[in-house]
């Protein structure tokens, strides 16, 4: 994966770490998505759910550009630590250990590994598994609460930086839960990842976040 996580497989995707990532919050009644981003960082120190991720590439000559979609579960830990695993159509492996991250391919029986300082930056990642306040958020991300749609409420993150491959990260909530998280990429393509079966703050073992490269497989160091 490089690093702008669409979570697709390897093989395909124009990164794994624009999925990566992802974000819940507890919201009061009729608040907006700005709030309810807000109240996520304060409050969700864990998490893990249920996915359905379909990934759009960008029109070409008029005509429509074809989706793809995996599914999987997603787990993150505060500071620094999330696990995507993707089961169907490939599977496939994300792993940050608060130091590394690891990319597994289990078809292809290979382990790409980059330093999550390198590349988790203005991603979704440090969205939902970095960040103390919507303070420290402010200073890679534009902010912004947008119009209720869909029975959900909405809030936007744009990079300040925009020498990377993430163009904007749209979040919608639903009551305590992030329903949808909608990446779209500097190249068109288009990331939307519903979630389902959300807990808050689960206790999670601590081997959860541990990846060790299964035997015979190719490493390849980034």
């Amino acid at each position: 994966m490089n690093t702008s996580i669409s979570l697709r497989p390897l093989r395909t995707c124009t990164g794994a770490l624009l999925v990566a990532l992802t974000l819940w919050g507890a919201v009061a009644a009729h608040a907006s998505g700005l709030d309810s981003l807000e109240n996520f960082v304060k409050t969700a120190r864990s998490g893990r759910a249920t996915f359905t991720q379909v990934v759009t590439a960008p029109p070409k000559e008029g005509v429509a550009g074809r989706s793809k979609t995996s599914t999987g579960r997603f787990e993150f830990e505060r500071p620094g630590h999330f696990r995507f695993v993707y089961q169907k159509p490939f599977e496939q492996v994300i792993v940050a250990d608060g130091q590394t991250l690891w990319l597994y391919d289990v078809d292809l029986n290979q382990v790409s590994t980059r330093k999550q300082a390198q590349v988790l930056g203005s991603t979704p990642a440090a969205l939902i598994a970095a960040a103390p306040d919507l303070k420290a958020l402010e200073a890679d991300f534009t902010l912004q609460a947008a119009p209720d749609k869909d029975g959900l409420q909405w809030a936007q993150a744009t990079p300040k930086l925009r020498d990377g491959q993430l163009q904007s990260v749209r979040l919608g909530f639903r009551g305590a839960d992030l329903a949808v998280l909608d990446v779209q990429d500097s190249f068109g393509q288009r990331s939307v990842l519903t979630f389902s079966n959300f807990e808050m703050n689960p206790a999670l073992p601590a081997t959860t976040f541990v990846f060790r490269p299964p035997q015979g497989a190719d490493v390849v160091r980034q």
